[in-house]
């Protein structure tokens, strides 16, 4: 335990009982040496309700240039239908009072499912941050015990090559 809590000390500049969750979860994961990435997508699609998936559907299909060049076609084929083909017997004279209010209570539900969805985006978009902080710490800590690994294996070497001349020295000298 002397030997994780100078580790700990060393690598993080703090105590043991220092460290967030997430570094110690790291911490962990490198100990198992175990991965720590994570399919994103998958794991934000397991957690996610009917409705979060089907605001997402609709704020992605809501911001496309088919479904607006469709609304404008359909909105051109409205007025056309009442203005010059049904002149006389026209569902909804100018200055179309009954698009007016379709359009308004699309909007009025539209806009509440398109900021659902840019809620759940800055959701992902911490969830990313977090799980990129968690792989580069982990990668940063692999790296830092690859060069403590080698630093060892440097100085056990130079220790030998040491040995081996104070050996030479003697021999030559004796």
């Amino acid at each position: 335990m002397n030997n994780l809590s100078s580790f700990v000390h060393l690598h993080f500049d703090k105590s043991a009982n220092e460290l967030g969750d997430i570094e110690k979860r790291v911490l962990a994961k490198a100990h198992e040496r175990k991965i720590i990435s994570t399919d994103i997508n998958a794991a934000l699609q397991a957690e996610s309700s009917l409705g979060e998936r089907m605001a997402d559907g609709i704020a992605r299909i809501g911001g496309s240039w088919g479904f607006i060049t469709t609304f404008l076609v359909f909105l051109v084929v409205w007025c056309v239908i009442n203005t010059v083909v049904l002149a006389t017997r026209a569902f909804d004279p100018y200055p179309f009072i009954f698009l007016n209010l379709v359009l308004s209570m699309i909007a009025a539900i539209q806009a509440p499912i398109i900021m659902m969805s840019q809620n759940r985006q800055a959701e992902r978009d911490r969830f990313e941050a977090t799980k990129d902080y968690e792989v580069n710490l982990k990668a940063e800590l692999e790296v830092l015990s690859l060069h403590q690994k080698i630093d060892m294996q440097v100085l056990t070497e130079i220790a030998a090559l040491r040995a081996d001349i104070a050996q030479l020295t003697q021999k030559i000298g004796g």
